[in-house]
């Protein structure tokens, strides 16, 4: 397992050196309890065209959730602020585009065995520089703790693929598909590294992601 940890966490700087087309992100995803029935939602993604920077976009997103019965049924309503930054075609110069996000989402969660998964449905309206545009998106996530027999483990084997329509004419916009591994290093806070390809009609490309989730 330690053999396979570090293959992930210097794999980037691999490809980086012999320049691939896989880049980076760097996440941050925070939830903070406020009650038994609501909580706060906060993330920060910084993703990159390399290792680390040449930012390809800036994600900040935060959201109030409510718990529906209990905590496997979530209403979450939040906002998002995207600065990308293209590059322009055929040049080194890069484009920078402002987005304003608002958005819902339901959140499912299910237990089989020991595979844990969870459903998430959301709608977002966003005001992109003039433009404005609505998007629906469904992931569905699974987890799977890797240990022998019932004894516990700080390691998890995570994986999902998400699927991006908008409501416009051209209703496919992306899919997403990962593959990767957590390690919990207390009840509050756990890390997570992978691989996920970001496809869409006309491009493909791989994104290796560093993770961090703290819940308090």
């Amino acid at each position: 397992m330690k053999k396979l940890l570090f293959l992930f966490l210097f794999f980037p700087l691999v490809t980086t050196a012999q320049e691939s087309e896989v880049g980076n992100w760097w996440s941050f995803i925070g939830n903070k309890k406020l009650s038994s029935k609501f909580d706060w939602h906060h993330e920060l993604q910084h993703r990159n065209y390399n290792f680390i920077g040449d930012l390809e976009q800036l994600l900040l997103r935060t959201g109030i959730g409510y718990n529906l019965s209990d905590q496997n049924n979530n209403i979450l309503v939040g906002y998002g602020f995207i600065r990308s930054e293209p590059y322009l075609e055929g040049s080194n110069e890069k484009a920078r585009i402002d987005e304003h996000r608002i958005y819902q989402q339901f959140i499912h969660k299910q237990a089989f065995s020991r595979f844990a998964l969870q459903h998430r449905i959301r709608f977002e309206q966003r005001f992109i520089e003039s433009d404005f545009r609505m998007r629906f998106r469904y992931a569905l996530a699974a987890s799977i703790p890797l240990n022998a027999g019932g004894s516990p483990s700080r390691f998890n084997l995570s994986t999902y693929n998400e699927i991006f329509l908008n409501t416009s004419d051209n209703a496919f916009d992306r899919n997403r598909i990962y593959a990767g591994i957590g390690y919990t290093l207390s009840a509050h806070l756990r890390s997570e590294v992978g691989i996920m390809n970001q496809s869409t009609s006309s491009t493909s490309r791989n994104q290796f992601v560093i993770s961090t989730f703290w819940s308090f």
